[in-house]
């Protein structure tokens, strides 16, 4: 039963189901030659962000060239035939690639397999446009099978040739280099390869291609960052030394030292996050690019073809050393940043080593002038005791007076004199009692 109403999918069904169909290869039989340009669009400092409307413009101008108007906006696979060549154009995050395919009556001598390419069609105003963005380009020659080795290299102007038979149906030769016209070269020998088989091998060799010059893009910046590198560590050696020789002023409750190395550290940790901010982005990509390389060789099927290296093992000798120094670029960044940070930690538990000293020296010094306080507060509260009871005494004395003016048998004198030691202690036990009721 059909499903009759659309509104039962969800809204991803179709675009997730027409992904896989997306970027089909080419339908190739018999001799072709075709020519391959991966063009980067990515500015470098603006990683993360795709260039797709420019990706696109660039299409559509070339197909302005031609009078048709070209893909709508946001598309990320083209294919046209433009009667003298066909057209397959496909858009990837960094880069866009154009692949034009132009079949042949026959097939040309090995010798002259690229003297006619279809990039010859393509006006000289559009190809102007990729100056500083061409990042691959490579002729492709399927021709039948005949070509002996010697007559290959030949062909190649007698450079390091690698090979292989793939799925014994076909053989792959390349150099792998440019040659003297800015082209890369590949010649494909047809050894009976079915229906969309030559198609899906010529994709296949040039995605290796393709992905292995991206992923090339990682070498400069490890190269870069070498240097760099170096010195942090070597400022990291400095400063560490530094910490060594503070450990005297340390003991002398000085921090000073410590905290203009612990600002010397966090400059080498700022310096340290900058750097591994530049480069994450490019080697990730390069990680994954390299990834796709060897997916591609696997699918290749390659047995070997005696007396020529095979691609993988080309590849295994030319590009996993950079890829391998990206890598050990890579974690040296994270390495060092992790030994900065234990640096810095280092630095921040001595500091406050030494503020805990300085904090209590200041409580001991607090305490002594708290003591010193209390001794001086005694001594003046016992000058109160006979500055209160002389007063006291005295206002007893105006009272004897009133009171043997008034006809009392009173002596103020003796009154006086008799009541004073009675005053005193009164007035000791009085401040005694309230010195005790503030203190508990």
């Amino acid at each position: 039963m059909p499903i009759a109403y659309p509104n039962l999918n969800h809204a991803l069904r179709t675009p997730l189901a027409a992904e896989v169909h997306s970027r089909p290869s080419l339908r190739l039989s018999g001799p072709e030659t075709l020519t391959h340009l991966a063009v980067y669009l990515r500015d470098s400092g603006r990683a993360g962000i795709e260039d797709g409307g420019e990706h696109h413009a660039l299409l559509v101008s070339l197909c302005q060239e031609f009078g048709m108007a070209g893909p709508a906006a946001g598309a990320r696979y083209f294919f046209h035939d433009f009667g003298s060549f066909r057209l397959q154009w496909e858009a990837h995050t960094e880069f866009a690639t154009y692949t034009f395919a132009e079949s042949r009556d026959q097939a040309p001598p090995l010798a002259q397999a690229f003297a006619q390419v279809p990039l010859r069609h393509v006006p000289q105003k559009w190809l102007q446009l990729l100056g500083g963005r061409l990042m691959v380009a490579t002729h492709v020659s399927l021709l039948p099978d005949g070509a002996s080795l010697a007559d290959m290299r030949a062909a190649f102007g007698g450079n390091l040739l690698a090979g292989s038979d793939s799925q014994g149906r076909a053989r792959v030769w390349t150099d792998f280099a440019i040659a003297p016209d800015g082209f890369g070269r590949v010649v494909i020998q047809d050894m009976g390869m079915q229906y969309q088989q030559a198609g899906r091998l010529v994709q296949r060799v040039l995605e290796v291609e393709t992905y292995r010059m991206m992923a090339m893009l990682g070498l400069p910046h490890a190269q870069q960052a070498a240097p760099v590198l170096n010195a942090i560590e070597a400022e990291l050696v400095r400063l560490a030394s530094g910490m060594t020789d503070s450990i005297d002023a340390m003991a002398g409750g000085e921090p000073n030292d410590e905290r203009g190395l612990l600002q010397m550290i966090t400059g080498l940790a700022a310096r340290m996050e900058k750097l591994a901010l530049e480069n994450s982005y490019r080697f990730a990509a390069s990680k994954a690019y390299y990834r796709l390389v060897q997916a591609r060789i696997d699918e290749l099927a390659e047995s070997r073809i005696e007396g020529v290296p095979t691609i993988r093992e080309f590849m295994d000798r030319r590009l996993a050393p950079a890829m391998n120094t990206c890598e050990a670029t890579v974690r040296r960044q994270e390495a060092l940043a992790e030994r900065i940070a234990r640096t810095n930690d280092l630095l921040r538990t001595r500091v406050g080593i030494v503020q805990e000293q300085q904090n209590r020296r200041i409580l001991e010094s607090l305490n002594t002038r708290a003591a010193q306080q209390l001794r001086l507060q005694q001594a003046v509260e016992g000058l109160s005791v006979v500055a209160i009871s002389y007063y006291s005494v005295g206002l007893l004395s105006y009272a004897g007076k009133a009171m043997k003016a008034a006809g009392w048998p009173v002596n103020p004198d003796i009154a006086t004199g008799a009541l004073m030691p009675l005053m005193v202690a009164v007035v000791w036990l009085g401040l005694r009692r309230m010195h005790h009721k503030v203190t508990v």
